[in-house]
């Protein structure tokens, strides 16, 4: 059965790197029979700057009711500085598609690259699940009085019970349904009384459904501080819109990098986008320079979510060869550019 994904590689270095995630879905495609369509968009800051249009009329619903994927590069542009285009695209999807899962694994694939002491690839293998479509997010407040000495912003954070439950089960059967131990809640609970008080409630009555699974809460600072030093004592996270996009990039470091990092941005059963958390890095585009794992990892994301397991299982096995033998990118200490690094992961997989 035809699997059509829509491939949008954006601004920056997006173009680089999802060029060389297309090498790995192409091969695969064609030598395991995927049956996967691949439609390309280019919809990124020099369409938004020439027609003033970040999406043409109707694009967000031929997505959502004819793909079953989207393959994402990377969003921002320094000509656009209110990131308009960036926001219409990125920000416009995860809401209007109700994407209200972003799954973030934090798996290091060699020693080496571990930035703890002392910590692994056994210790650093854990998830983080951000709520996506709530919180600080959703552009809810306003500025009185804007430009004068009595200036007030007012920033709205919005959690509704639907919203904060769907993300705390999916944690939860997240947990269930692939071995892991624990559950941890963050949050700021002690100061965002609210909107705390309506997650950790959420979450000790979901808990009840649970219980195989260990479940525990900590105080986002805390998390933080602990995800530095014992790594090891978490198997899920779940958190916030905000405290999650914070979180998540302290995961990336954990496991070598931005350059390393893949997200998925999930509704369960219906299409869904999946990017590399790296930015557009505007000063690297076009240098050969960016690290292409990121969307490698993504690809092998998206196939799984797909139904393709088996084949997202050989592409981290290709990249984790990649990086043992010093073919990558040298933000992880090679000296291969973009183009030759997803080439020598390309090579790795052909022989998995």
């Amino acid at each position: 059965m035809t699997k059509r994904i829509a491939v949008v590689p954006g601004d920056g270095i997006g173009p680089e790197v999802i060029r060389e995630g297309m090498k790995v879905l192409d091969y695969l495609n064609e030598s395991a029979k995927l049956g996967l369509e691949f439609t390309h968009f280019g919809w990124n800051a020099d369409t938004y700057l020439a027609t003033g249009i970040s999406m043409p009329p109707g694009a967000m619903e031929d997505i959502r009711d004819n793909f079953d994927a989207v393959f994402l590069g990377a969003y921002g542009d320094p000509r656009v500085p209110d990131m308009k285009h960036a926001a219409d695209i990125l920000l416009g999807m995860r809401f209007q598609l109700d994407l209200y899962v972003n799954y973030r694994p934090v798996k290091l694939l060699d020693e080496r690259l571990s930035p703890l002491k002392g910590k692994g690839m056994k210790e650093i293998d854990f998830v983080i699940f951000r709520e996506n479509t709530e919180g600080a997010y959703v552009g809810m407040g306003g500025i009185f009085k804007k430009g004068t000495a009595d200036e007030i912003a007012v920033q709205e954070d919005v959690n509704s019970r639907r919203g904060v439950e769907r993300i705390i089960r999916y944690a939860f059967e997240y947990a269930k349904a692939n071995g892991r131990k624990s559950v941890c809640m963050a949050d700021k609970n002690n100061v965002m009384r609210f909107g705390g008080d309506l997650w950790i409630r959420t979450f000790e009555e979901v808990a009840k459904e649970y219980p195989a699974i260990e479940h525990f809460h900590m105080f986002v600072d805390a998390l933080t501080m602990q995800m530095v030093r014992m790594p090891e004592m978490f198997d899920v996270i779940v958190t916030n819109n905000m405290f999650g996009d914070i979180v998540t990039d302290l995961g990336a470091a954990l496991q070598g990098g931005l350059g390393m990092a893949a997200s998925g941005n999930i509704h369960p059963g219906r299409v869904s986008l999946f990017e590399p958390i790296h930015g557009s890095a505007p000063k690297y585009a076009g240098k050969d320079h960016a690290n292409p794992i990121g969307a490698i990892l993504t690809a092998a994301m998206m196939l799984e979510f797909l139904g393709f397991k088996p084949e997202s299982d050989r592409i981290e096995k290709a990249v984790t060869q990649a990086i043992a033998a010093s073919e990558t990118t040298s933000d992880l200490g090679g000296k291969l550019g973009t183009a030759a690094a997803g080439e020598a992961i390309l090579r790795h997989l052909k022989g998995v």
